[in-house]
């Protein structure tokens, strides 16, 4: 029987006053399954990033409740609250959020010297990361000195450096070429098949999605359509055209997809 890890039920929020709203989610539930890899997408604007930022408790819902293995994260405060943050969810950014006075590798361990873990520990983590993620050339460079694909692989070592729950990646191809997209789509992939690495993304691009199990697709702040990819028989090139054909219904076409 699979586990559920996170639980999202009836959440939304909602900015501006009654006659005035915007409703960035509306009312919105769903599962995420451990060692899922869960694409949610949507036209700009649709409450995709308001929905993981929701999860990562940087925006509080307006109603609604988020369940992380059961415990309802809104409860949460001090040491349970910044655990949850450290240690329960690594977050991927778009825009990668590395500090530029720092080299790889600090950049990497920060979160680690933060929860006090070992430095026999730290060093083992940081070597089979860099490693996997083939950024081991640039562990003493600054991120100045670093490719916008290096640095986007730097910033998923780091946000898996404490073995989190789940992985919140927020559009994480957007800054990146087609070759370093695919390449770190491609590793999150195989993280996701060999480690079991439960991943929670969101992405306007039908390429990026393509490598996930399944995807919820989000209108207006609410559900609008789910996908699933049907493996083995189904080919990521199927699955994504299958993708295709429901953003254009959103009025995200292939316009919309890179």
């Amino acid at each position: 029987m699979e586990n559920k890890i996170l639980e999202i039920e009836s959440l939304r929020k909602y900015y501006g006053k009654p006659e005035n709203q915007t409703k960035a989610l509306d009312g919105i539930s769903f599962q995420v399954m451990s060692g899922e890899f869960l694409g949610i997408m949507g036209s700009s604007g649709s409450g995709k990033s308001t929905l993981l930022n929701c999860i990562a408790t940087v925006i509080t819902p307006t109603s609604g409740k988020i369940l992380m293995q059961g415990t309802e994260i809104q409860a949460l405060k001090g040491s349970k609250l910044a655990n949850y943050r450290g240690q329960m969810i690594g977050y991927l950014f778009q825009n990668f959020e590395l500090l530029d006075n720092l080299p790889g590798r600090e950049n990497i361990t920060i979160p680690l010297s933060l929860h006090g873990i070992s430095q026999k520990e730290c060093q083992k983590r940081l070597e089979q990361l860099s490693s996997y993620f083939e950024i081991t050339d640039v562990l003493d460079k600054f991120p100045s000195q670093m490719s916008g694909g290096q640095k986007q692989r730097v910033a998923a070592a780091r946000s898996l450096i404490l073995n989190p729950k789940i992985v919140l990646a927020d559009e994480p191809t957007g800054a990146l070429d087609s070759r370093n997209a695919k390449m770190l789509m491609k590793k999150l992939s195989g993280l996701n098949q060999e480690q079991n690495t439960t991943i929670l993304m969101v992405t306007h691009d039908c390429n990026a999605a393509s490598y996930c199990k399944r995807i919820l697709f989000i209108q207006d702040g609410v559900l609008f359509h789910e996908l699933r990819r049907n493996v083995p028989e189904e080919s990521q090139q199927q699955f994504y055209e299958r993708i295709l054909k429901v953003m254009a219904q959103l009025g995200g076409g292939s316009a919309n997809v890179l």
